[in-house]
């Protein structure tokens, strides 16, 4: 396609700066397949929700101070006194679920779709990398209001790293940066989260765009709209990203903010699954929570933790439930991606996946008696089960698949 120049202070800007030719490139003359429905949200909401994620924390660090005697004060402080910093705080705190909310979602959409297989590995593997940081990201600020459940869930999950054989006492100790939580802590955590993990997320979120744009898009259909194209290179299932899916991206925005706007105004704490009651008490280290539990975007993983009897078998279990995701690209020898063209065993066992891991969210918010174990660990099979069953079922030419389309569907 012809470059033209442009003239002006847009001439004098792209003689000095690709700014044009990015805007052709990644949106102007970015073909995606025309066959996108609303699953196709969530990646551009989740960019949405880190925005509002880093503007909200900034207001937010310009009145927390990071000590172990003033950091719950200073919350507090925010809330009741700052102008509008009850809003802010809110803002913050239900950003981060719908974060994970949004984040989910789009993760269990790339299952359905098959948008982890050949040639989009990369791209799964930088998705994967941004979900970690955004686990520890979330830790981190979990700690910062230094309320009892902030400083106990915290006291937890660190001590768990101990359990790891040899490294384990040095790495809690290193985390720690003290023998004990404390306002060492607290000050790393607070670099960390505020500096250091968002600038590598910001990071990862380009070199995902980037990828995601070099390869192209996924589809309902699975098809590679790249392989069909007419005299001028434009694929024929394709149509430009703006102003086609730039301005349909506008409607899922706008339902994203109204459901945001509810919780936020009306259950911002929703029901203590955002924000638990102990968390409202400043953090007394003689004093332990009735019930410790995570908030609820970790629970699946603590679920999994606590279905092991042994507490490095558990940490164990619960990394490999992360890892696990990194290497999916290789376990699903499947010839189709999409679930419309796949067998019907597949469309079962995601289904269980998806029950399952809701499962375990649940018990993982649950206090661990002997009835929730049992079930954490059926979760944990249904979990695990997947992976091992969407090897066998393709790696041995077990699934029998649709014929796929020549062109995508409407």
């Amino acid at each position: 396609m012809s470059e033209t120049r442009s003239g002006g202070l847009v001439g004098w800007i792209d003689d000095r700066f690709p700014m044009s030719k990015m805007w052709r490139e990644h949106l102007s003359e970015y073909y995606a397949p025309k066959n996108f429905n609303f699953w196709y949200y969530f990646g551009s909401l989740a960019l949405l929700a880190l925005v509002i994620q880093i503007i909200s924390g900034i207001f937010l660090t310009m009145n927390y101070i990071p000590s172990e005697d003033r950091a719950f004060e200073s919350v507090e402080y925010i809330m009741r006194d700052v102008e509008w910093g009850w809003l802010i705080r809110y803002i913050h705190t239900t950003g981060a679920s719908a974060f994970f909310v949004v984040v989910y979602l789009h993760m269990f959409r790339a299952l359905m779709y098959g948008s982890y297989q050949k040639p989009r590995e990369l791209l799964w593997i930088f998705g994967c990398l941004i979900f970690v940081l955004l686990m520890a990201e979330a830790f981190m600020g979990y700690m910062l209001p230094w309320g009892q459940m902030s400083y106990w869930g915290g006291q937890v999950i660190i001590s768990l790293f101990g359990a790891i054989p040899f490294l384990g006492p040095d790495l809690a100790l290193w985390i720690r940066g003290d023998y004990v939580v404390s306002e060492v802590t607290l000050g790393r955590f607070f670099a960390l989260h505020v500096a250091a993990v968002p600038l590598v997320i910001i990071l990862l979120v380009v070199a995902h765009i980037l990828a995601l744009h070099e390869v192209g898009s996924n589809n309902p259909d699975g098809i590679d709209i790249k392989k069909n194209k007419d005299a001028n290179g434009v694929p024929k299932d394709g149509i430009p990203f703006h102003p086609y899916y730039s301005v349909k991206d506008l409607v899922g925005v706008g339902v994203f903010f109204l459901f945001f706007s509810v919780v936020l105004f009306y259950v911002p704490d929703f029901f203590g699954l955002f924000i638990e009651a102990p968390n409202f008490e400043k953090a007394n280290p003689l004093v332990t929570p009735d019930h410790i539990a995570p908030v609820w975007y970790f629970a699946a993983f603590y679920a999994i933790l606590r279905a092991v009897p042994d507490t490095f078998g558990g940490v164990l279990l619960m990394g490999l439930a992360v890892l696990i995701l990194f290497v999916l690209p290789w376990l699903d020898r499947g010839r189709v991606r999409s679930i419309r063209y796949r067998g019907f065993s597949f469309k079962v066992a995601l289904g269980l996946f998806a029950v399952g891991f809701i499962l375990l969210t649940y018990l993982g918010t649950q206090p661990a008696t002997a009835m929730n174990v049992i079930m954490s660990r059926i979760g944990s099979v249904i979990y695990f089960g997947y992976f091992i069953f969407l090897f066998v079922y393709t790696a041995f030419g077990l699934e029998r698949t649709k014929p796929l389309p020549e062109r995508v569907t409407s």
